[in-house]
């Protein structure tokens, strides 16, 4: 019973950290740094930063004398003391450089990466990058290091992405290969014509011209022939096919949308649209929610959201499946970070809205 009971509490746990919420920052009125934690505001710094990006789970920045801080899990870190010149974050990754020294805190923990460091790139839980000392490229995912590619001529990789758990690239022997959980993939023995990633999902044209994704391990067939146009998100691909009928790969299955050539944008776990009658359109997770009867200008897209003001001078959000009229008040300005949405009113009045409920 001990045992059944220990393992049930640990499911909890470990369901607790993947659906906590996510994280929302900003500067109040009186330029102290706020932010937004599981429903509450923490005062975390009395000056506002020089510099500052959110992620899902940590909120790095540069203080008012430029050193380099992480708030996570409910607190500060001080990382150092003006060293830092660049860094980045992603869903569960914060890499920065010091002068050319990279450094990745993942989770609560801070590991050195190389120690001369001349091209990284970064997702959401994998960074790829050339170690200068080990002449090598090397991959850093779940708290390991592995070599990808030793073989280094004078110049650095150029058809290399990264997004969120997945690498793809041509090496220096003009094969296709694709780093994968902690393994490198021999995916061709031949350079692609061009490529996309995405979470799990990697969409490219073959040397022979024929339109594949490789999906969570598996290889999919999708055409003969090579897609007018393609996206790629999380799981998602959105593409026109050669003979012009706009499909939608997600889950293992193909979904035809119709016979167009839209204007559509993907990201993340979103692909938004205009139908042929100018409607605007979200397919997400495989169902179709229709928006608009006109395409806006502009969108934000993150995560699970869309977000715009429509015609109405309404802040309008697309979260997981359903719609929320947010606000028609006048806006200082807002953002959409992930699934959560923060805005201003006049000079002093700052809200959080996620989820239907606002803050």
């Amino acid at each position: 019973m001990r045992r059944i009971l220990f393992f049930l509490l640990y499911i909890l746990f470990c369901s607790s950290i993947s659906f906590a919420q996510p994280l929302a920052a900003y500067t109040d009125i009186q330029n102290q740094l706020m932010v937004w934690d599981n429903g509450m505001l923490h005062k975390v710094d009395y000056m506002p930063p020089t510099s500052m990006k959110i992620g899902r789970t940590a909120i790095p920045y540069l203080d008012n004398s430029r050193s380099f801080k992480i708030y996570y899990n409910g607190a500060v870190q001080s990382i150092n003391i003006g060293f830092t010149n660049a860094y980045m974050v992603t869903d569960n990754l914060v890499a920065y450089l010091n002068q050319k020294s990279l450094n990745v805190f993942d989770r609560g923990v801070t590991k050195n990466l190389a120690g001369v460091c001349d091209q990284y790139f970064i997702g959401d839980s994998v960074v790829l990058f050339l170690d200068s000392y080990k002449g090598e490229y090397r991959a850093y995912y779940n708290g390991k290091i592995t070599t990808v590619e030793s073989f280094i001529p004078d110049s650095t990789l150029s058809r290399c992405k990264v997004s969120d758990n997945i690498i793809a690239f041509d090496n220096f022997a003009n094969l296709f290969r694709i780093f994968f959980r902690g393994a490198l993939i021999a995916q061709e023995e031949f350079p692609v014509n061009n490529f996309e990633v995405g979470r799990n999902t990697v969409a490219y044209v073959d040397i022979d011209h024929k339109f594949k994704i490789f999906h969570n391990g598996q290889t999919y067939f999708i055409d003969d022939y090579a897609p007018i146009s393609y996206k790629v998100g999380d799981n998602v691909v959105a593409f026109v096919s050669g003979d012009g009928y706009f499909k939608v790969f997600y889950a293992d299955s193909l979904h035809t949308i119709g016979f167009m050539n839209p204007t559509y944008q993907v990201a993340d776990n979103i692909v938004a649209f205009k139908d042929p009658g100018g409607m605007f359109k979200v397919f997400y997770k495989g169902g179709l929610t229709e928006m608009e009867n006109y395409y806006p200008t502009s969108l934000t897209i993150q995560y699970n959201s869309v977000a715009y003001i429509n015609t109405s001078n309404t802040l309008r959000l697309f979260t997981e499946g359903e719609v929320y009229d947010v606000t028609n008040a006048e806006l200082s300005n807002w953002s959409l970070n992930y699934d959560v949405i923060t805005y201003q009113i006049g000079q002093g009045i700052f809200k959080i809205y996620y989820k239907g409920t606002e803050y």
